[in-house]
């Protein structure tokens, strides 16, 4: 590995350190905050959702590499269906709540083209990554994501994760339809999800 290959990345690894701090002020809270309006092209509804009609939603961006098992996951290869990404991270309390209401949905809807994918920040240790999937039962994938590099990836002024949980709904045209920055019931979890999945 040459010294001209690493110094380019050294920005990155600095403002991927400065989203993980961001991400952390911001974690574990009972709410988020979140914009709509000013040309963002998205609507924060009174349950703390905030949705984009279809033709104002941004792409999601590129969204691979290795889960928490130690497999390859790229979210492209769902295209088609709908995908449902939970940011989350071992130590999170709020995560820690919501983790069984994403497990029983996800298994009812699986079968109707939804497709449930973790991204797990902020946890050096793989390990309590593990520990938290099993404590709970989840069966989808998780990316793993400590540094946060994934979430760097989505643009400013899109539905964007910015909190420690976020959940984003993603069409079957692969494009960000909604997103909660707080923890999610089963309920709220359905009612974010049933809009997209009725759309044609």
């Amino acid at each position: 590995m040459s010294a001209a290959w690493i110094r380019p990345r050294r920005p990155a690894v600095l403002g991927a350190g400065a989203v993980v701090a961001a991400l952390l002020l911001s974690a574990c809270g009972s709410g988020g905050t979140s914009g709509g309006g000013g040309g963002t092209n998205f609507v924060l509804g009174k349950d703390g959702i905030s949705t984009a009609e279809k033709g104002e939603r941004a792409q999601v961006p590129d969204l691979s590499g290795e889960t928490v098992a130690g497999k390859q996951l790229d979210i492209a290869s769902f295209k088609g269906k709908i995908v449902v990404l939970n940011v989350w991270g071992s130590w999170c309390a709020p995560c820690r709540a919501e983790a069984p209401n994403f497990e029983k949905v996800s298994k009812d809807l699986q079968g109707k083209g939804v497709q449930f994918v973790g991204i797990n920040v902020a946890d050096p240790q793989v390990r309590s990554a593990l520990a938290f999937e099993e404590q709970f039962g989840v069966t989808y994938p998780s990316l793993y994501d400590p540094s946060s590099k994934l979430i760097l990836r989505f643009r400013k002024g899109t539905l964007s994760p910015q909190a420690i949980p976020s959940t984003l709904v993603v069409d079957r045209e692969g494009k960000i339809a909604a997103r909660s920055l707080a923890a999610l019931s089963e309920e709220k979890l359905r009612k974010m999800i049933a809009p997209i999945l009725a759309e044609k």
